[in-house]
């Protein structure tokens, strides 16, 4: 993985609460057997009438060009539904490292952070006040400090994170990296107990 440290990005708003993962990535398109080529299904529904690429809607935040950015700002309860990692995958896949939102569900939670997303969860206040700014603002995700930033303003939040999944993030590790990482006081401990019985 990636490793994530400080996002200084624009954002993408789709204020819109109880997102599934249906929605974020239909089941239709749960065929692959790789995580290549997730992103161009994000919001697939949302994106285009009767799945027609040629038929865009012109009011979906993803479509639309004033929005762009490394970071996904949604409405309350993200991630909802079934327990699909995709879902993650297809965020990842179409360049969003970051997602912020009033309440995760705990499944999308788990997989986002296993898959290099990281889910910033702020006060229901706070994601209005960042609904509020223009197309131009840009946030700052600090996840050493764990505090989400509107630049505009200088408005903070602190969230919170697993400190496990943290240093798995800011390293770019999977779970057989970070165990890698640990080689040598793996083997340290190996022979300091060889000799115990």
């Amino acid at each position: 993985m990636k490793a994530l440290t400080t996002i200084h990005s624009r954002f993408v708003p789709v204020n819109i609460e109880n997102i599934d993962t249906d929605q974020i990535i239909p089941a239709r398109f749960l065929k692959a057997t790789t995580r290549d080529g997730f992103g161009k299904n994000l919001f697939r529904d949302w994106r285009y009438y009767n799945d027609d690429e040629s038929k865009t809607r012109a009011d979906f935040p993803l479509n639309m060009s004033q929005f762009d950015g490394e970071i996904l700002v949604a409405g309350k309860n993200f991630g909802c539904g079934s327990s699909r990692e995709h879902a993650a995958w297809a965020l990842q896949d179409y360049g969003f490292r970051v997602v912020v939102s009033s309440f995760f569900a705990d499944i999308f939670r788990n997989n986002a952070l296993n898959n290099g997303v990281l889910p910033v969860q702020v006060t229901d206040a706070f994601l209005q006040r960042i609904f509020l700014q223009d197309n131009n603002t840009e946030l700052t995700v600090d996840l050493a400090s764990q505090t989400i930033t509107i630049n505009s303003t200088g408005e903070q939040e602190q969230f919170d994170i697993n400190p496990y999944k943290k240093t798995c993030l800011l390293n770019g590790y999977d779970d057989i990296d970070f165990l890698f990482s640990m080689k040598e006081e793996i083997q340290q401990f190996e022979t300091q107990q060889a000799g115990k019985p």
